[in-house]
């Protein structure tokens, strides 16, 4: 998959979430995008637990590539959310390639 087919795909999904809340207040609606990032980052949380076996009652519940899909389940949804921020005009990955080359410049690994 091309990296403007996923862009294409970040704005599609991103419209089809705004469509299943068009009955509600726009900042709500945002504010529901934002949060479930946040309910993503602690499923990644959960799934770590799980994975190290850190509650003993359960023990090994998870494997890291639970972990690994978490993860991408959280940059999809923020992506997403970006998405939605930007009107869904499909650059959210233009806008990621732009903050990270400003984060490796500000790291000394660019110049």
């Amino acid at each position: 998959m091309t990296i403007e087919r996923i862009s294409d795909g970040l704005a599609e999904l991103s419209r089809w979430i705004d469509q299943g809340n068009n009955d509600r207040h726009p900042e709500a609606a945002t504010w529901a995008r934002l949060a479930k990032i946040t309910e993503e980052a602690g499923e990644v949380v959960s799934a770590y637990i799980g994975a190290t076996g850190q509650n003993p009652r359960k023990g090994i519940t998870h494997q890291l590539s639970d972990v690994q899909d978490e993860l991408l389940d959280v940059a999809i949804t923020a992506l997403t959310a970006v998405e939605h921020l930007r009107g869904n005009d499909g650059r959210s990955l233009e806008a990621l390639q732009d903050k990270l080359n400003t984060t490796l410049h500000r790291a000394g690994l660019r110049t």
